[in-house]
């Protein structure tokens, strides 16, 4: 499964499809994320990582539970092991977001 950030479309993250969409991000990617281009002044570093803390949130929460729709169904094909695996993933995820959240709570002060 590739999943690198190109972001050439919009996120809504269903995920019942193969994965293999790419898409890579670094700090000076072109993208088509929503953003409010009518302001006079560009964003400071802050604001820039209050956009991104946001967006990584939302990605992430939308794999969280991915992972856990299929360690359920994995559960259901009598794959226990394969289920454990996939569900810790999911709550890895999930600490990954109170990680993100804390992160932004700090910018924020």
């Amino acid at each position: 499964m590739t999943h690198s950030h190109d972001d050439h479309h919009p996120h809504t993250h269903d995920h019942s499809h193969s994965n293999d969409h790419s898409h890579t991000h670094s700090d000076s990617h072109d993208h088509d994320h929503p953003h409010d281009h009518g302001h006079a002044h560009e964003l400071t570093f802050e604001q820039k990582l209050e956009k991104l803390f946001t967006h990584w949130i939302d990605h992430n929460d939308s794999h969280k539970e991915t992972f856990f729709t299929w360690a359920e169904r994995a559960k259901e094909a009598k794959l226990d092991s394969v289920a454990v695996n996939i569900k810790k993933a999911g709550q890895v995820s999930e600490e990954i977001t109170r990680l993100l959240k804390e992160a932004m709570k700090k910018l924020k002060g």
